[in-house]
């Protein structure tokens, strides 16, 4: 994980993620990375070893959907944790919040805010594929 963590600052990257010996390293912000993989290449998530700067409840409900093996954030909110935690995977982090602001910093993250009041994955990431099509349209 050190590495990833490395790779992660050293890069200027948004999120690492390990699988066996293939690296991919990403520079989108919030989940969109983790969606497109989830939902293209799920099958690099399997078991996969992550390095993320910021990691809420829908980055984290993709990571669970993805079955992601190990994660590391430098900033992880506590719904993420607590989601990360009960499902067995594996996670570090630097600091750890109530919750994720949003880009502007005047309040909570949109995809946070819509994963907080649910206790499913999957109607987690509905909610996020819902949200990523409204702001591609």
């Amino acid at each position: 994980m050190t590495e990833l963590i490395t790779l992660l600052h050293e890069g200027g990257y948004s999120c690492v993620v390990r699988n066996g010996e293939d690296v991919r390293t990403f520079t989108k912000r919030g989940v969109a990375d983790l969606f497109e993989l989830l939902t293209t290449k799920p099958d690099f998530l399997q078991g996969s070893s992550i390095a993320d700067k910021v990691i809420g409840k829908g980055a984290a409900a993709l990571m669970v959907k993805g079955s992601v093996q190990c994660v590391y954030a430098d900033v992880i909110s506590m719904p993420a944790l607590d989601l990360l935690r009960s499902a067995d995977i594996d996670v570090s982090y630097s600091e750890v919040v109530s919750h994720i602001i949003n880009r502007a910093g005047t309040g909570i993250c949109p995809v946070e805010q819509r994963c907080l009041p649910l206790a499913e994955v999957d109607d987690m990431v509905t909610t996020i594929r819902e949200f990523i099509a409204a702001m591609q349209s």
